[in-house]
């Protein structure tokens, strides 16, 4: 039978994951999940326990598409908080609501290439060890340039003279990485696209407003889930700064974890789990650099967060920077969200001209 394989979907990187997953699976197909709507939170809460935090929600809403797409292999990696335990609660579900499926969990601390290469297998890879070593270092490359690619459209695209230049290019160089195959290719798509980017035409103030995101990393890599703040921020000219990324969670955490706890400063003395000491951490450096304000992203009930906001409050009365604070569940108004985005907006305004 052939194997049809799924995962959720969160921002873009279901591009580099699809890639991986069609050169290592060439004899099945590979099926991303579609992109997220409100059809796929209604789907994920009806079917969810109620008090469940909302990235989880939106996960399973992704299973129930897909599965209804044809898929029968569902692929999910956690870990850290109680995103570690969604794949049992998750798989459970999914088989009272009548689905047959295989299910494949990868959690945070066994994922090397060892273990992937055994999970890989069981699902039924026919590439050798080598190969999929080979594969798993182009998508790892892929994954590192889609981030510092968006970094810099995060910091740029609110001061672009020509409308909608940087998504239009920046949809183009994802459909272009799809493609992808070899590193040589990748490192000549980089080239490529990284001097185009740069070329594009702004108008960015030497002084102009800065504002930095901080949060839990589903929330904040989702777009859907937090109402595209980033683009609702573009549209008032600010730079705005995330330093959560996969390329940030999987290959620089762990390596910073001393670090990340001494950059939080007299604000923190343990680690308080999951994203909550990096956004102490990363609150206390952005206000430093001189920020203009902190945006502060979590789902509803999230208790590392919950945990980090004291520690941020703190921060923004020692180096006077507001900090806006948004929790989301599956209720959360998106008038709600931008009306208090653009009186932050005001006031970030206000403060900048004395």
């Amino acid at each position: 039978m052939e194997k049809i394989i799924s995962f959720p979907h969160m921002g873009n990187y279901f591009v580099p994951v699809e890639a991986l997953l069609r050169l290592i699976f060439p004899g099945h197909k590979v099926l991303p999940a579609p992109a997220i709507t409100k059809k796929t939170l209604e789907l994920g809460s009806k079917h969810s326990p109620d008090f469940v935090c909302v990235p989880f929600k939106y996960n399973l809403g992704n299973y129930i598409e897909a599965l209804e797409k044809g898929a029968n292999v569902l692929i999910q990696a956690g870990g850290g908080c109680r995103y570690g335990y969604y794949a049992e609660i998750q798989e459970q579900i999914l088989r009272d609501m009548g689905y047959e499926f295989q299910f494949i969990k990868l959690l945070s601390d066994k994922i090397n290439p060892i273990s992937l290469y055994k999970t890989v297998r069981e699902i039924g890879t026919p590439i050798s060890f080598h190969k999929f070593l080979g594969h798993l270092v182009l998508i790892i490359k892929m994954v590192r340039i889609i981030d510092d690619t968006e970094a810099f459209i995060r910091e740029n695209i609110g001061f672009e003279t020509e409308e909608n230049s940087f998504r239009d290019l920046h949809r183009e160089f994802l459909n272009r990485l799809k493609t992808v195959t070899a590193l040589s290719e990748l490192n000549t798509v980089h080239r490529e696209y990284d001097k185009r980017f740069r070329e594009l035409s702004i108008n960015k103030p030497e002084n102009c407003l800065k504002v930095g995101l901080v949060g839990e990393l589903y929330t904040l890599m989702e777009p859907f889930s937090n109402f595209f703040i980033e683009k609702e921020l573009a549209k008032n000219n600010i730079q705005v700064s995330r330093y959560i990324t996969v390329t940030f969670l999987l290959f620089d955490k762990f390596r910073r974890r001393k670090q990340i706890l001494k950059g939080a400063g007299k604000y923190l003395k343990y680690e308080i789990g999951a994203d909550g000491t990096d956004s102490v951490e990363r609150g206390r450096t952005l206000a430093k650099m001189g920020y203009d304000g902190l945006i502060h992203i979590k789902p509803f009930g999230c208790m590392p967060e919950v945990n980090a906001m004291p520690m941020l409050q703190n921060i923004s009365k020692d180096f006077k920077i507001p900090v806006l604070y948004f929790s989301f569940d599956s209720q959360t108004s998106e008038t709600g969200v931008k009306t208090r985005l653009e009186a932050f907006h005001d006031m970030l305004t206000m403060r900048k001209d004395g």
